[in-house]
């Protein structure tokens, strides 16, 4: 169990990663719980920047809000890398990338900058990232952040993309930040004091791992990796991808929209771009096919010439649907009945599975490996297929 604490409790709470500030009773912002743990906080937006006192006008802290829940902008935290990506504020047409309310872009390019050219590492803000817990105007706090990651390059841990809404055009961020390893401690009142108050003499408050960030920049980055148990991922966890990501999906739905069974190919594609070892692939006919798309094996060898492989036989299913549908547990019952002795299954959707479904592959230990659309986008970003030149590999996969 996470800690918690209560309303009344907020304005002495300490910064415990995880832990869930409860929101008040009111149904105004009042009950908004980030104000009384942060006092000079404002109460909406993304970006919640407090400044310091010495006229500087440069930020003490910020505050990274998100619901996790916006497809459209997938914020996202990966445990067991502690990478977290966060989208800018600049979310609707009509104005530059910089020009918004809270000025978040703004910041973003500004600290990104400062990483890059290693100057003044001292004034990069810490950043608390918060998401919002479903359960009222609860938030959980995710941890103490610093931008950029040591295996993100340079080149991409702040990253311009387009977007069109309603025939218009615009541009936004795509950031990197790394959670970091605060080794269970709490964030010290006495820092956030400081930063805003006394800021030259802060560093003496701050956890030892934001020193080293000061110090040494991408390199002094200790990221919180927390190895996940097994549960059921969710819609999201399965759907979400990153721009270029979002892009490719797109274009593989719209290309076999009006030809599912054009989907087999790219599925069995991808599968093999995902490991090697799988082969030997051969499509069922599409009257015959019952639910099952093409028939494989995966070779495990010893790496050397004398003996043969191990060939295990499976099974995949494609399914190119929307990200309003999913695979259910039909569609997933289907695949089980026709696995045989020794087989297992590929499910290999552009969408996600849902929960029932999921639930019955693990709790029943069926052999199933679930290809969801979240995979998808990594398969093709490892494979550089990127919204360029996906139309030429999509045209590749029906030449013959």
């Amino acid at each position: 169990m996470s800690i918690r604490y209560a309303f009344d409790e907020l304005l002495s709470a300490e910064l415990y990663v995880d832990a869930v500030y409860e929101g008040g009773s009111d149904t105004n912002m009042r009950a908004e719980p980030l104000r009384k743990v942060f006092p000079k906080l404002g109460t909406s937006g993304g970006f919640r920047k407090v400044n310091r006192t010495d006229g500087s006008g440069k930020p003490a802290y910020v505050v990274l809000y998100t619901s996790m829940e916006e497809l459209e902008w997938p914020d996202y935290l990966d445990e067991e890398t502690g990478v977290f990506r966060y989208y800018g504020d600049n979310r609707l047409p009509g104005r530059g990338i910089l020009d918004t309310k809270l000025r978040g872009n703004a910041l973003l390019e500004d600290v990104f900058t400062k990483l890059h050219t290693l100057s003044n590492l001292e004034d990069i803000p810490p950043f608390f990232v918060f998401k919002k817990t479903g359960r009222g105007r609860d938030v959980q706090f995710l941890g103490l952040a610093a931008p950029g990651n040591p295996r993100i390059s340079p080149d991409k841990d702040l990253v311009a993309f387009w977007r069109t809404m309603k025939e218009y055009r615009f541009q936004n961020y795509e950031a990197y930040f790394t959670i970091l390893d605060t080794k269970n401690g709490a964030i010290s009142r006495k820092w956030l004091q400081a930063l805003i108050e006394d800021h030259e003499n802060s560093l003496q408050y701050a956890p030892t791992v934001w020193k080293e960030f000061i110090a040494y920049g991408r390199d002094g980055i200790d990221a919180l990796k927390a190895k996940k148990i097994l549960d059921i991922p969710t819609r999201y966890d399965q759907l979400q991808s990153d721009e270029e990501g979002t892009r490719c999906l797109d274009a593989i739905r719209s290309q076999y929209k009006t030809d599912p069974f054009g989907f087999e190919r790219c599925a069995i594609d991808l599968v093999s771009k995902m490991d090697n070892r799988f082969v030997a692939f051969d499509l069922t006919r599409p009257w015959r096919d019952g639910g099952r798309d093409a028939l494989g094996y995966y070779a495990i060898g010893s790496g050397g010439k004398a003996n043969r492989p191990l060939r295990i036989d499976c099974a995949l299913e494609a399914k190119c649907y929307g990200i309003k549908n999913s695979v259910g547990v039909r569609q997933m019952s289907r695949l089980i009945s026709r696995i045989r002795y020794r087989q297992f299954g590929i499910m290999v959707t552009t969408s996600y599975v849902d929960s029932q479904a999921y639930k019955e592959v693990v709790e029943d230990g069926h052999p199933i490996l679930i290809v969801t659309a979240s995979d998808i986008g990594t398969i093709l970003r490892n494979n550089a297929i990127t919204s360029e030149n996906i139309s030429s590999w999509l045209s590749s996969l029906h030449q013959y």
